[in-house]
């Protein structure tokens, strides 16, 4: 049975907590995924901390990893709070 934990994400620093919530779930450590993907533990927990700068690729096989996908869609109209890009 497939579980929805399906949530949007605006900011980096949700993506992260939405990655982290993820990796926790499967019961993993930030180094047991880095040395799936191939990356260093820190860089790991650079992404989960929501840091610019971690290239696409990484968060692509870091999305792989923890067995997610990532969907685009239209963003719903929200009320600005100032925090989304």
């Amino acid at each position: 049975m497939i579980e929805s934990m399906e949530q949007s994400v605006l900011l980096p620093e949700s993506l992260g907590k939405a990655l982290r919530a993820a990796r926790k779930k499967k019961k993993m450590t930030q180094t047991q995924v880095g040395k799936i993907v191939g990356i260093e533990q820190h860089t790991v927990s650079k992404l989960e901390a929501g840091r610019i700068g971690v290239s696409l690729g990484t968060l692509f096989r870091v999305l792989s990893a923890l067995e997610l996908e990532l969907v685009v869609r239209p963003r719903q109209k929200v009320v600005s709070g100032g925090d989304e890009w």
